[in-house]
């Protein structure tokens, strides 16, 4: 099944080097110009995944993927001449998925895409994974409470497979190299401070399961999921 990318960019140029190359590799692909229209679009017609430009005309990049992770569980990939780590760890912050800066090679963002939407489709939802009163359905990417009346949330593909490891081995602590090596395949270039952007954002979602697990960080070692309390 033919994959189905977005690209929302402003520069014409840009759109149509990225949509001959994506298409050359088998995807189909459509344009719009402004967030706007690409929150539009995306609501219409959820694709695969996003490119999404920063720098947009009316509302900017970090404000449409803030608004689609209200919503959508699609794949988020940043592109944006701002390199700098601060903004990198706020794309990151928003759930967005990977960050690709200008300049680039279009084969580049090609295999990025590769990879995101790999990432995407490879978390194990064979089973579901269960830790106390938390359950999580990797295939639907949703997080449950297990007691009466509980609450359920989504999660990011990188939150769910950085969750499901935490979930699968409670009270063991993972360094952020060891969460980027074994939650991400080995072409991921995102940075190690891009994981505590994603812990960050597991801790809110988990703080709507009241006396549920948490994230626990151990200093100068890294991540673990503590505070088991059983289910009713």
């Amino acid at each position: 099944m033919t994959a189905r990318i977005l690209v929302v960019e402003d520069d014409t140029r840009t759109a149509e080097w990225l949509r001959l190359y994506l298409e050359r590799d088998g995807f189909a692909v459509s344009h719009v110009p402004d967030g706007a229209r690409g929150l539009e679009a995306v609501k219409a017609r959820p694709p695969d995944l996003v490119l999404l430009d920063l720098m947009l005309p009316g509302l900017d990049g970090f404000e449409v993927c803030r608004t689609l992770r209200e919503s959508f569980d699609v794949p988020v990939i940043l592109l944006t001449a701002r390199a700098s780590e601060a903004d990198r760890l706020r794309g990151f912050d928003l759930g967005a998925d990977d960050y690709v800066t200008k300049p680039f090679s279009p084969r580049e963002v090609v295999a990025r895409v590769h990879a995101v939407l790999r990432r995407a489709g490879g978390t194990d939802a064979a089973a579901a994974i269960v830790f106390g009163r938390l359950r999580l359905e990797a295939a639907s990417l949703e997080l449950h409470d297990t007691a009466a009346g509980g609450a359920r949330t989504r999660l990011t593909p990188a939150e769910c497979r950085i969750l499901a490891l935490l979930m699968r081995s409670p009270g063991r602590v993972f360094s952020r190299g060891e969460l980027v090596e074994r939650a991400f395949d080995a072409d991921y270039e995102g940075s190690e401070r891009t994981v505590d952007a994603h812990i960050k954002n597991l801790r809110r979602k988990l703080g709507a399961f009241s006396g549920g697990p948490a994230i626990d960080t151990v200093h100068g070692a890294g991540y673990r999921i503590v505070g088991h309390v059983d289910a009713p």
